[in-house]
């Protein structure tokens, strides 16, 4: 045995001994670079929605990665398929196709019902998917009626990817002021009000970016009534009508797709986060045979999108979320999770479907909320002052929402104090 494969990974990386997690951090701040800010613990290991610091101290994953990790951390069956598919076919350019590439595109189009024609496109996250998804509406155009469709329409709150397309569509003005000037063309109308889409779009509009529930904006999400307009509105107007479920995808809300609870059928559909169940991967999918065809050969590509191991890795989270009922389980705790922080004072407001929540505070107390529960063993997100946001794995157990339940009255007492 060579001395590589009978060394601890944890050696190999620090090259000596493992550290503690300020000494970590302290190699981090010298090392990386600060566009995330001092990270709130160093992790080392998880298991289920469980997560251990270098420090040894234990944490329920309340945030599951930002909505990542659908099956929680090391699922063995996840992790098999990986180191299988690795030992076999790591990577091959898209000069060539694997099997685990074409069977998830085609299980993607079975599970979010896509109909004949419909296409997929695979990348390496939600931005990578967001930028195809506006190439494609740059490719919207209909010269032939005389029309010139420059301008795209994306709501206020949205937030669709730090990269310079994606960002164009984020409406947060201190994530793109400075960056300006933006690619052009991109305008936001105000959230939920169909009369300011239906003014805002016609046939100079190439296509309209929606998130059927905005997560960083604290999880708002668009009624149905509001996506069944825009899928009227978009339709009579020629334009492409685009949902971004990077984050709400993939049995987040104990659904496939959020969007399939207002009936429609959109022209694109960008995914990401949830469908590698923590590998990177993202997709766009084309619904129907106009969409696909926008977009033709050598006009977008990627080297790592689709790759062999990434695709395993999707299709064995898709494979668990599907035959174990996960679904299904994640709108029982969902709905549990909702009700049980709705009746805790000091909590306003509960939204969301599935295991992507948001709640409202009385007081302005959510970044303190967010410290305090590390402290106590929590993982969770404060997207806004007055907001915490969940998206934990979707295996999390009621006795595991109970926890949290039990504690949060508490953890919210220590943030107030803190001010």
């Amino acid at each position: 045995m060579s001395e590589i494969d009978k060394t601890p990974v944890t050696e190999l990386v620090d090259g000596s001994h493992p550290t503690s997690g300020s000494e970590w951090l302290e190699r981090y701040s010298g090392s990386l670079l600060g566009v995330f800010g001092t990270p709130q613990r160093v992790l080392v290991r998880g298991a289920g929605a469980l997560v251990w610091d270098a420090d040894g101290r234990q944490y329920l994953d309340l945030l599951g990665g930002i909505a990542v990790n659908a099956l929680g951390h090391a699922h063995p069956f996840v992790t098999s398929v990986i180191s299988s598919q690795l030992a076999t076919l790591g990577h091959v350019s898209n000069f060539f196709t694997s099997p685990t590439q074409v069977a998830l595109a085609e299980k993607l189009l079975e599970l979010t019902g896509a109909p004949t024609g419909s296409k997929v496109f695979f990348s390496n996250s939600g931005a990578e998917a967001n930028e195809a998804a506006f190439k494609l509406a740059r490719l919207n155009s209909s010269p032939g009626e005389g029309t010139s469709r420059t301008r795209i329409v994306a709501l206020e709150g949205a937030f669709h990817g730090r990269t310079m397309g994606a960002l164009a569509l984020t409406a947060k003005k201190a994530y793109r002021e400075p960056f300006e000037p933006m690619p052009g063309g991109v305008e936001h109308v105000a959230f939920g009000d169909i009369n300011a889409l239906r003014s805002a779009v016609d046939t100079s509009v190439a296509a309209v970016f929606l998130e059927p529930i905005q997560g960083e904006a604290g999880v708002r999400p668009l009624s149905a009534e509001y996506l069944q307009a825009a899928r009227q509105i978009t339709r009579e107007a020629g334009a492409l009508l685009i949902l971004d479920e990077v984050q709400s995808g993939m049995g987040r809300t104990g659904s496939w797709l959020a969007s399939s609870a207002a009936g429609i059928t959109p022209d694109a559909v960008t995914l990401a986060k949830g469908l590698g169940g923590g590998f990177p991967i993202g997709a766009m999918i084309t619904f129907g045979e106009h969409a696909s065809s926008l977009m033709s050969a050598g006009q977008h590509g990627t080297t790592f999108g689709g790759n062999p191991v990434a695709t395993a890795a999707a299709l064995a989270t898709l494979h668990v979320l599907e035959s174990q009922g996960i679904l299904r389980e994640a709108r029982h705790v969902g709905d549990y999770l909702r009700a049980g922080l709705a009746a805790i004072d000091g909590v306003t407001e509960v939204r969301g479907a599935g295991l992507l929540i948001g709640f409202d505070l009385a007081a302005a107390v959510a970044p303190a909320v967010v410290v305090a529960a590390l402290e106590a063993g929590f993982i969770v997100n404060s997207p806004a002052p007055h907001t915490i946001r969940l998206a934990p794995p979707l295996i999390l157990t009621t006795d595991q929402a109970d926890q949290f339940l039990t504690a949060f009255p508490a953890i919210l007492q220590s943030a107030k104090d803190t001010l």
